[in-house]
């Protein structure tokens, strides 16, 4: 008989480079990012995404959180949905939504590859799995860590002034 932790590796295994974990250490927390904090009053409910007269919230039970634009809602809506509490979010914007893409992606098919292995087991089982399957994740984004919060800007603040080369011209009879 297989045991739970054997289902979980096995997922984790299937999902080889898409694994959640995977994504956020290797390609995120690669880029310039700045530390995000859910507020801690937020519960663990499942996050929606609204479109409000004032922009996009992020609603986490009873709480809203505003969102500058869709693709980072759905960036933070994988995150709040594994429990973290501090993560690292791409301080270029144009990335935000490549990375919410896999991010879901790897979500959704996580929790198919569960449902899919375990289909033939009893529900208890299934929620067995898929807890510890979240818990992992979470462990493992967690331990990874949010990253500075504030981005490094590597800026020159001081330009050096050389001579330029002249360069000798020839003259042209006439």
């Amino acid at each position: 008989m297989t045991s739970v932790a054997d289902y979980v590796q096995q997922i984790e295994d299937e999902l080889g480079a898409s694994w959640l974990p995977r994504i956020y250490r290797e390609r995120i927390l690669k880029m310039r990012t700045r530390a995000y904090e859910f507020p801690s009053d937020a519960p663990q409910a499942n996050p929606q995404i609204h479109h409000t007269l004032l922009g996009i919230e992020l609603k986490m039970g009873r709480r809203r959180l505003l969102c500058p634009d869709l693709a980072t809602a759905r960036y933070l809506s994988v995150f709040a949905r594994i429990g973290v509490r501090e993560i690292a979010i791409p301080y270029d914007i144009t990335r935000i939504s490549l990375v919410a893409d896999e991010l879901e992606s790897s979500w959704h098919r996580m929790l198919l590859l569960a449902h899919t292995l375990t289909n033939a087991r009893a529900g208890s089982f299934q929620t067995r799995v898929r807890r510890q399957l979240i818990g992992k994740v979470h462990a493992e984004v967690a331990a990874a860590g949010a990253g500075p919060q504030i981005p490094d800007f590597k800026q020159i603040t001081k330009i050096e002034w050389q001579p330029r080369k002249r360069t000798q011209s020839t003259k042209t009879e006439k």
